[in-house]
């Protein structure tokens, strides 16, 4: 059965299309094409929104507006989660997500974001540009009806949020915790149980007590959603997110349908806004952490060492579990260990930073 033709009709019948399956993909406007952006997160929320936004102006400018992109914030079109889905059936041309949101179709797809005690947003640039990454994304990818670009990276995360604080892994048992990925699966196996909520809804379930904690990205973020008015305990490092790159999957008939330099602007765009992106955050974070610190009297805590200890032990065995659970995941696995371990020999000799001498 032809996939792409089954997510079609899905589309055409499913409740969520019942605003989408008005949008042709995509529009041809006088003097040029605009494609319509379905997004993750609401529209013009700092960093994920801004950038998307940001991302679009950058394409339109190379074009001279004859390639233009419409951002639609999460929700205007289809929810959150269903992004990929809608884009791959025509409901839109690209969307602006994170892959790992996709591990549900592929858990290979989880690489392409983010990977417990993994690469740093420079590394993963690395892999997908000259390690083959980009190679086995694109495979991946065509078999669900999208071309992937690497379009944003926060940079490292924070850990996350919680209403009491954490003092052992004992601390862990039966809490319900919004950790995505392999980072929540590492949680599990402590007692926590994940679960997964968009961006939009994470205040109110933190407020309202439906989950007991999480993570989401990292201060300047954190300080936009006010997670500070609904909990006090601060958790750092994101050993679970130590570089998250962000994406857009681009519908696979709308990608083959632009021509060369049009690919190429989107490209070169994804590429420049990667860069800026990650600068951004890196900029910005530290100036939100000590406002929540300084004026809202948030609590700084480092992880407890036995925590940190159990998910070094545990993330081989949940990785190596997770490559298990489908061929595109082994094939992935396998260039992204043999990268990484080639990288921290570099890393070794090649970054300064931890030899960097503190000034007095």
């Amino acid at each position: 059965m032809n996939s792409k033709v089954t997510r079609r009709n899905f589309f055409k019948t499913a409740t969520v299309a019942t605003g989408a399956a008005a949008l042709a993909a995509p529009a041809l406007a006088q003097g040029g094409t605009e494609l319509k952006m379905l997004t993750c997160w609401p529209k013009n929320f700092p960093g994920l929104g801004t950038s998307a936004e940001r991302f679009a102006k950058r394409v339109s400018d190379a074009s001279e507006g004859k390639l233009r992109i419409k951002v639609y914030g999460a929700g205007e079109i289809v929810a959150p989660f269903e992004v990929l889905d809608a884009v791959a059936a025509g409901a839109g041309d690209l969307t602006h997500d994170t892959p790992y949101y996709w591990f549900g179709k592929d858990p290979a797809f989880v690489y392409f974001a983010v990977v417990p005690f993994g690469l740093t947003a420079d590394e993963h640039f690395t892999w997908l540009k000259f390690g083959g990454g980009q190679e086995l994304w694109d495979e991946l990818s065509a078999a669900h009806g999208v071309k992937p670009l690497a379009n944003l990276n926060t940079g490292a995360q924070m850990g996350g949020w919680f209403k009491n604080p954490i003092e052992s892994a004992a601390d862990l048992q039966g809490l319900r915790v919004r950790y995505p990925g392999l980072g929540g699966q590492m949680l599990s196996r402590l007692g926590a149980t994940p679960v997964n909520i968009p961006g939009g809804e994470l205040f109110t379930a933190l407020q309202s007590g439906t989950i007991d904690g999480l993570e989401w990205i990292a201060p300047w973020n954190d300080l936009a959603f006010g997670f500070h008015r609904a909990a006090k305990h601060y958790y750092y490092p994101g050993f679970h997110e130590m570089g998250h790159t962000l994406s857009s999957h681009v519908n696979a008939d709308v990608w083959a349908g632009l021509s060369d330099t049009e690919r190429a602007i989107m490209q070169d765009a994804a590429d420049a806004e990667y860069v800026t992106s990650l600068a951004e955050y890196n900029a910005r974070n530290l100036d939100a952490l000590n406002t929540l610190v300084n004026d809202h009297e948030v609590q700084l805590h480092e992880w407890p060492s036995d925590i940190v200890q159990e998910m070094q032990r545990i993330a081989p065995e949940v990785l190596a579990e997770s490559a298990a659970k489908s061929p595109m995941a082994t094939k992935v696995h396998e260039s992204w260990i043999a990268f990484r371990d080639n990288q921290r020999q570099w890393g070794e000799i090649g970054d300064y930073a931890n030899a960097r001498l503190k000034q007095g």
